[in-house]
C-alpha cells in the first residue's frame, strides 16, 4: 500500500471511532478501538511499539513507545486533549526522525469533529488534513 492510500484507510477508521464514541474519553480507549478497526479492515499495525534512541553509537532504551506504527510506514500519535500544543507536533516530528519514518498523522479524538483533530505531517514538511 502506498503512504497516502494508508494514511487515507487510517483516517476512515478513525472517523468511524469517533463516531461511534464521540469526545470525552481517555487516550487508551480510543486507541483500542481504532486498533480494533483497523483489525477489522484488514490494515496491519504495531501497537506500543517501543522506540530506542540512539547517541552517539550508545543505544538508550528509555521506554518511548509510539501509539501506532501502520503498515511500517505511518506512525500514529494519538490524543484526547483540549488543545494539540506545538510540543505534539515536535514530539510526533521527532519519533518521524528518530525512526526513519516519512509520513505521521496527529489524532485529537477530543474534538466535536474529527477533522478538526487530525494533523498529517511529513518529515521536513508539515501539512494539515
Amino acid at each position: 500500500m502506498r503512504v497516502n492510500q494508508i494514511t487515507e484507510r487510517i483516517i476512515g477508521a478513525t472517523i468511524e471511532v469517533h463516531r461511534a464514541l464521540g469526545p470525552g474519553l481517555l487516550e487508551s480507549a480510543y486507541e483500542e478501538c481504532l486498533c480494533r478497526e483497523l483489525t477489522l479492515q484488514g490494515v496491519s499495525f504495531d501497537r506500543q511499539r517501543p522506540l530506542p534512541i540512539e547517541y552517539k553509537g550508545l543505544r538508550l532504551d528509555c521506554g518511548y513507545r509510539l501509539d501506532l506504527l501502520v503498515e511500517n510506514e505511518v506512525v500514529v500519535e494519538i490524543k484526547a486533549v483540549e488543545n494539540v500544543l506545538p510540543i505534539h507536533e515536535a514530539q510526533l516530528l521527532t519519533y518521524l526522525k528518530l525512526g526513519n519514518w516519512k509520513v505521521g498523522l496527529l489524532i485529537n479524538f477530543n474534538v466535536p469533529v474529527l477533522k478538526q483533530g487530525i494533523k498529517r505531517m511529513v518529515l521536513g514538511l508539515e501539512e494539515c488534513q
